[in-house]
């Protein structure tokens, strides 16, 4: 239980990879964490690309970055619709500022450059997004996962077993 009391917030909307979602929520609490789950609106249903739910427990806009430990951004097509919102760009880069652990796999890269965060960083992502990484200044590798400072970036579901090894010790370390 690495990871007992630590509390970590995913972001969810419709068509999530369902594995970039649920694989790390049912890992983390594996170790302990407490992962909720944060959507455009509170107990609304959302559905992943291939048909599995997924219950926010909050709104975007109830969030307080100082209330969680780490925030977690799945892929799929909801990126481009949870970037779209301004209180969860504020959030991101509030968790950027106060060096909290950001894990970030596939298409998730979306939020993390329109909340300008990536700036010289060191990432990964899906290959189908490495322009557009790059373009917001991002060092991109094509690693299965890749580790600068708080920020953990993986590629796709395959590399699901190397993003969560390190994210869950960005997490731990944060907790020393």
């Amino acid at each position: 239980m690495r990871l007992k009391g630590k509390k970590i917030i995913s972001l969810v909307h419709h068509e999530f990879e369902d594995l970039e979602l649920w694989y790390p929520i049912l890992r983390l609490r594996e170790e302990g964490a407490i992962v909720h789950l944060a959507g455009e609106k509170a107990n609304e249903k959302y559905i992943g690309k291939y048909g599995v739910p997924a219950t926010s427990d909050f709104a975007y806009r109830d969030i307080k970055s100082e209330d969680y430990d780490a925030l977690l951004v799945p892929g799929g097509w909801a990126p481009d619709k949870i970037r779209r919102f301004p209180e969860v760009l504020s959030l991101v880069q509030r968790m950027d500022e106060s060096k909290k652990p950001i894990g970030q796999i596939c298409h998730a890269g979306w939020v993390l450059i329109s909340a300008k965060i990536l700036d010289g960083k060191r990432v990964t992502s899906t290959p189908g997004i490495r322009d557009d990484m790059e373009n917001a200044g991002a060092v991109w590798l094509d690693e299965p996962v890749v580790v600068d400072g708080h920020l953990v970036s993986s590629r796709r579901p395959p590399d699901l077993p190397d993003y969560l090894r390190e994210f869950i010790r960005a997490a731990e370390k944060d907790n020393l």
